[in-house]
């Protein structure tokens, strides 16, 4: 008789490792995980910034600037407070250029620490737990089977592999069985087989045949594998270019800014070349000239080439390129990027106290656009807790114990099930009945080995003369020359139809059904038991089902069990009331189907039974040429293809590493409700994106048309080059923090998804913002004829203006953040990130107006200034208040009407 497994030497002669060696082998040879390539230094990333040609054109600006200070510090005998302008455009570069960076760094940081879930995947390894003395003195050693994080192990470490592992670093096979290796990540050999055996070594492999790499995919079979490389020191290691995030994915989102930012950049030019000849046409018209003292040059080449009067009108050319150059900085929405970084930042992170683990960035914009879900059954719908609820067997009870202890692949950690959750429950079942599996495990002479795989349905081992079968009733009752359909009576029972009736009932019911036999020697199988197991649906499943069937989400199930099972689980979470023809298809039927009829009943189809891999792919690829965005579930190995077709792939926490390799976002805790949740995620992040774009063309409306009136009124600029590039400042920046950082809402999850075709900028939006934008150029222009003096505005003017302005701005910030969410702009629970930066937005104002001097061209306001401004810009909240209150009472008396 062998060892036991907690006392046994392993094959290569070496017991399992203490934790005072495990430290040991950390310390020689490292940690297990991959050292990152080199980063670009913070200082040539920072460097980056300025190659913005945004930025380039500011440093001109402020180039020009300096330039003017000079001429009127040294040539006009000014005083030093002409170097203040200059100065400001200098602190505005800082901040345009310091504050991207810095969020970038910040993203970076949270996208690394995303990154290191990977290394936290739990891996079963055999580690002695409390070495005796006796243990440390003998020739062998306890071990237990545990789990530890993949970035845990060493070299020495012993580790279990099953079906769909990801192998966690290089080791040398200490038992294999039926192994099927997917080595193309290192040498593009899809499929290799592993072995021990001398005379199945193969000579021209590429790497030894009984040995084993990091990175690589084990297809199918089991063994145990002896560490012998980890991290950096692996193969991979060596020659794996480490797997990065693919921010650089160009989603629709990306395009449809891409387009906007052109428009409005076409937009901004025009409008700029129209302010330079509108100042250029008012030197000529006004009497003196703009700036000017008398006996002023009379004709463009004076004004730029004679001396004394002929060099003011140099400055106020330059002057005038240098407004239109600032306001096609203020118009172009440089913040965008930044805007779509921290919203997809925000939501990544916050997405991970949902239970989702954003693995590639672009899927937080895509999920929102989903318009189909392909979901598994076990795991996702149900809670993968599998536990014996029925069995009807034969009165050798021996066959059956060793039928469920020795042809299996789990474990047992006390009740924890560790391997194939059906096995488990089978292994629990035998616990409850007082046998123990490791002693009958252990105490079998194995002599052959043939493991489960989605295309066999069943699994056998061979014990000296004895095979044992296990598997989907259909296909072990086939071998022991039954039919589950058929009349023949169960060698067990006597009764004629007592297995077709008895499965039906039970998959009628929803549960999972196995059936046992054995054949002695090469007699024919004989049928030993059948057993019934339950895998209950998870009580959150149902309201997140009708919650996403309320968003406008097709849910479809795709699963290997039979027809009977799925459509009672669909019955249970409410997705389907009665069977119907057309909603449940086969796998072999979908087979059958060609590409295009796949395609015309794709849409219709609810459940797909008994799939197979390339069924579930191939009905993605379906949905996906009718147009809808798709996003599928998956826990194994066999729904890799389907999760890498996918738009978004989702992979279940406890699903195999292969599954995970294939997804964009990983279901923490299995739920479907998680789902939902980056559903909802998803629509919100794209408005929060809208509520930025609108905000700011808001100003962009407002402030080119200010300026372009002003031009041509012949006023002085009515906003500086300072007060714009603040006014810049509180519209892309801080209005990204602001506007990017809102949570979700759950309203969103009341809507139809969005056309992933359609310009991002709506018909609402477009009223919006020509309607405000429009009102506060007329009143910014009246106001500007109040304050102007003979085509000038005194420093207490131009405080009020820039003020006003700013404040409109400021009022108006809590409309977008309100905009099509149905709430009042007061509802502000939740927002303490938005309000800090409102009150940001609003206290700086006051430093600036109270602090700012020459260097902004302002004065101190007083009190009753500050009062007369609120009282004056505060009805643009209150009127948007009215607005939104006016169109719920609509809605309210629509839904009642209807």
């Amino acid at each position: 008789m062998q060892d036991s497994p907690d006392t046994r030497l392993y094959s290569d002669g070496k017991p399992a490792l203490t934790p005072q060696q495990v430290l040991e082998s950390r310390a020689a040879h490292g940690a297990n995980v991959l050292s990152p390539r080199e980063r670009t230094p913070w200082w040539r990333k920072l460097g980056e910034k300025f190659k913005d040609p945004l930025i380039i054109i500011l440093l001109v600006a402020a180039v020009l600037s300096i330039g003017i200070a000079f001429y009127e510090y040294f040539g006009l005998g000014a005083e030093a407070t002409a170097f203040f302008e200059p100065v400001g455009i200098i602190v505005a570069i800082a901040l345009a250029t310091g504050l991207a960076f810095w969020f970038e760094q910040k993203a970076d940081r949270e996208f690394a620490l995303l990154n290191q879930q990977d290394d936290l995947t739990p891996v079963r390894v055999i580690r002695i737990v409390e070495p005796s003395e006796e243990d440390a003195s003998s020739a062998s050693c306890s071990g237990h089977e545990m789990m530890v994080p993949r970035c845990d192990i060493v070299v020495g470490d012993l580790v279990l592999l099953s079906t769909g592992d990801e192998i966690p670093a290089d080791g040398i096979l200490l038992e294999a069985t039926q192994m099927q290796v997917d080595e193309s990540t290192l040498t593009g050999e899809p499929l290799c087989r592993k072995s021990i055996l001398p005379e199945e070594q193969d000579p021209e492999a590429t790497f030894p045949t009984n040995t084993v790499l990091r990175g690589t995919k084990l297809l199918e079979g089991h063994g145990l594998m002896r560490v012998t490389a980890v991290g950096d020191a692996t193969e991979n290691g060596r020659v794996f270019t480490e797997a990065q995030i693919d921010d650089t994915v160009r989603t629709p989102l990306n395009e449809q800014l891409d387009r906007l930012g052109l428009l409005i950049a076409r937009a901004s030019y025009a409008i700029a070349a129209l302010v330079v000849v509108g100042r250029i046409v008012m030197w000529f018209v006004s009497e003196p000239p703009p700036n000017l003292p008398q006996g002023g040059g009379d004709s463009l080449p004076l004004m730029l080439l004679t001396l004394g009067g002929g060099w003011e009108g140099v400055a106020y050319f330059l002057q005038s390129v240098m407004i239109a150059v600032t306001l096609i900085v203020v118009a172009v929405p440089e913040g965008l990027p930044m805007a779509v970084t921290l919203s997809l930042a925000y939501s990544m992170r916050r997405m991970l106290q949902t239970n989702n683990l954003v693995r590639r960035m672009h899927a937080c914009e895509t999920m929102g656009a989903a318009t189909v879900i392909c979901t598994d059954k076990t795991g996702t719908l149900t809670q993968n807790k599998m536990q014996v609820v029925d069995i009807v067997a034969n009165q050798n009870n021996a066959l059956i114990y060793n039928n469920i202890a020795i042809n299996s692949t789990a474990s047992l950690d006390g009740s924890r099930v560790l391997g194939n959750p059906t096995e488990g429950a089978l292994l629990l079942w035998l616990q409850q009945q007082g046998v123990n599996y490791v002693t009958l495990r252990t105490a079998a002479h194995v002599t052959e080995e043939i493991p489960f795989t989605t295309e066999r349905k069943y699994m056998a081992t061979r014990v000296d003369d004895t095979l044992y079968i296990k598997g989907a009733p259909e296909i072990v009752m086939e071998k022991c020359g039954l039919s589950q359909q058929g009349e023949e009576p169960l060698p067990f029972t006597g009764e004629v139809g007592r297995g077709s009736s008895l499965l039906l009932d039970w998959q009628q019911r929803g549960l999972r059904t196995l059936a046992l036999a054995h054949a002695e020697g090469n007699a024919s199988p004989v049928l030993d038991a059948l057993v019934a197991i339950a895998d209950p649906v998870r009580p959150d499943v149902p309201p997140a089902v009708q919650e996403c069937l309320t968003a406008g989400i097709n849910v479809k199930i795709v699963t290997g069990d039979t027809p009977a099972t799925a459509q009672e689980i669909a019955r249970q979470i409410g997705l389907l009331d009665s069977p119907r023809g057309e909603s449940v298809i086969t796998g072999p039927e979908v087979a059958s189907l060609s590409d295009e009829e796949l395609r015309q009943r794709a849409r219709d189809i609810t459940i797909i039974a008994r799939a197979r891999p390339m069924d579930k792919k191939r009905f993605v690829e379906a949905l996906q040429a009718c147009g809808e965005v798709v996003a599928v579930t998956g826990d194994g190995t066999n729904d890799a293809p389907a999760l890498r077709a996918a738009h978004v792939g989702l992979s279940m926490g406890s699903g195999t590493a292969v599954a995970k390799e294939a997804s964009d976002i990983t279901i923490i805790d299995d739920s479907f409700a998680s789902i939902g949740r980056a559903v909802m995620w998803g629509r919100s992040l794209y408005r929060n994106i809208q509520r930025f774009i609108l905000f700011q063309l808001t100003v962009n409306v407002c402030a080119c048309l200010t300026v372009l009136a002003g031009a041509f009124m012949g006023t002085d600029a009515p906003l500086t080059v300072t007060q714009m590039l603040w006014v810049n400042l509180i519209m892309d920046t801080f209005a990204a923090m602001a506007l990017a950082s809102l949570p979700p809402t759950e309203a969103v999850m009341r809507e139809r998804p969005r056309d992933r075709r359609k310009f991002i900028i709506s018909t609402p939006m477009w009223q919006f913002i020509l309607s405000v934008g429009v009102t506060f150029f007329l009143l910014m222009t009246a106001l500007l004829g109040v304050l102007e003096d003979k085509g000038h505005l005194k420093p207490l003017g131009q405080s009020v203006f820039f003020t006003t302005f700013v404040m409109l701005q400021f009022w108006n910030l809590f409309n977008a953040r309100a905009f099509l969410t149905g709430r009042s702009a007061f509802h502000l629970r939740g927002c303490r990130g938005f309000l800090s930066i409102a009150a940001l937005i609003f206290f700086g104002q006051i430093l600036i107006v109270q602090f700012g001097g020459v260097m902004f061209n302002v004065v101190p306001l007083d009190v009753d200034d500050w009062v007369m401004i609120i009282l004056f810009t505060s009805p643009v909240l209150l009127f948007g208040e009215f607005v939104r209150f006016f169109k719920k009472v609509l809605n309210l008396r629509g839904r009642k009407g209807s």
